[in-house]
């Protein structure tokens, strides 16, 4: 019986613990989405100020909705935690009271036992009357444990009262926060209907002019397509370039066993022959997937990758290759695993990318207004390459950023830490 009061115990003490690790990351996250949040607002004010185009404001409004939709989901994530250590610390305080309960029942039996035999004669007749020295001694040695269990009884009604007190506490301070958490989220509620609203009108003002929205969206969706070719051809001539130096390493190395068909094998082959040190590479660039840090200091993520619908006019899909990070202006981008730059392209007048090959990984940073590194520069993790590009028409400073193993292009997500 007593093992399994110790595994309760420790059981209670751990979920605690936990629920305490949870709290602070949940604290952490709604943090970074409100800082989300005002960046959005901020740049909505810059749009608004420069009266510039109703679907910019539009595709940015909804970005500031779904994070108010990730901050509410968020609190209420936190509500429950709290909720429920709250009913752990209620079953602790109902346990505690009822020890404490039999523990004042025992100590006033003992009190009452105790009046009764009060005087110091009838103490001393219990003594006297006895029919030896040793049950003499065994009397007055049970007199001294009675009174010691006493005094034992005394400070652990004590102990139980203290830890009542705290758990009481603990109890009204999570009553408190709990109010507040309800507070906010009633709060972000009303915003989040006052935003849709907006929304709402918003949409309502292009659907006038809807054949030359789905145009310009169709216009810009042809340019992005366009680069992803220009990327693609990249990538391609990297895979023959790395090939070639490879099939020419192994005929210097072993000019009488390679053949000419193992030759241009190697050199056609469309994807990167691993030498073994490409391949390390390769693998440490994979074993870090999850754990990339982003290729801006901070921002939103604007697109996602892979095709979805338009956020304004659900019928158009677009297609993103990389993942579309608004970020702050004059930002700079920055490597998110260390290699050696490749290329450095000129994609349009105003848009300028940066390649870096990691064994048979490349990751790409599009739309930088300046490149701050050259072709063969080995760069390190977070090292900046170059200055993210400010749209002048939309006020947005975006990155597109893009993964690829070979021709086979990645989702960022599934790489970066916490996106």
């Amino acid at each position: 019986m007593p093992k399994i009061i110790v595994a309760l115990f420790f059981l209670f003490v751990s979920a605690v613990g936990w629920s305490q690790v949870d709290q602070e990351k949940l604290e952490q996250r709604k943090a970074q989405i409100q800082e989300e949040i005002r960046e959005k607002e901020r740049l909505l004010e810059s749009q608004n100020q420069k009266q510039k185009s109703v679907t910019t404001i539009i595709a940015q409004q909804l970005e500031k909705i779904k994070l108010r939709e990730k901050l509410i989901n968020t609190t209420e994530k936190q509500a429950k935690l709290l909720k429920n250590n709250m009913y752990i610390n209620q079953l602790e305080i109902n346990k505690l009271n009822r020890e404490l309960t039999d523990l004042k029942a025992d100590y006033a039996r003992m009190i009452v036992k105790s009046y009764k035999s009060r005087s110091e004669q009838s103490r001393a007749m219990f003594l006297l009357s006895s029919k030896n020295f040793l049950q003499a001694y065994k009397r007055a040695q049970y007199m001294k444990q009675y009174a010691n269990y006493r005094r034992a009884q005394g400070e652990q009604i004590k102990k139980k009262q203290s830890e009542l007190a705290n758990y009481n506490g603990k109890l009204e301070v999570q009553k408190t926060e709990k109010q507040k958490l309800v507070e906010e989220q009633q709060k972000e509620r009303e915003k989040l209907e006052q935003e849709k609203q907006e929304q709402e009108k918003l949409v309502n003002s292009i659907k006038k002019d809807k054949k030359k929205t789905i145009a310009e969206i169709k216009k810009k969706q042809q340019e992005s397509r366009n680069i992803d070719r220009q990327i693609d051809k990249l990538i391609r001539a990297a895979i023959a370039e790395a090939n070639k130096k490879t099939a020419a390493a192994n005929l210097k190395a072993n000019p009488k066993t390679t053949t000419a068909e193992e030759t241009k094998k190697t050199e056609t082959a469309t994807k990167i022959v691993l030498t073994p040190e490409a391949k390390l590479v390769s693998d440490n660039f994979k074993a870090n997937k999850g754990k990339l840090p982003w290729p801006v200091e901070k921002g939103t993520v604007s697109l996602r990758f892979g095709d979805q619908p338009h956020p304004l006019i659900s019928s158009l899909t677009v297609h993103c290759s990389g993942v579309e990070i608004t970020t702050d202006k004059e930002a700079s981008a920055r490597a998110v695993y260390s290699g050696t730059v490749y290329s450095i392209q000129r994609l349009s007048p105003v848009n300028m990318a940066v390649m870096i090959q990691h064994g048979d990984f490349f990751t790409v940073y599009q739309n930088l207004s300046s490149v701050s590194v050259n072709k063969g520069d080995k760069v390190s993790t977070k090292q900046n390459i170059g200055r993210v590009r400010t749209n002048t028409d939309t006020g947005k400073t975006v990155i597109k950023f893009m993964i690829s193993q070979n021709t086979n292009y990645q989702n960022p997500a599934s790489w970066l830490f916490n996106m």
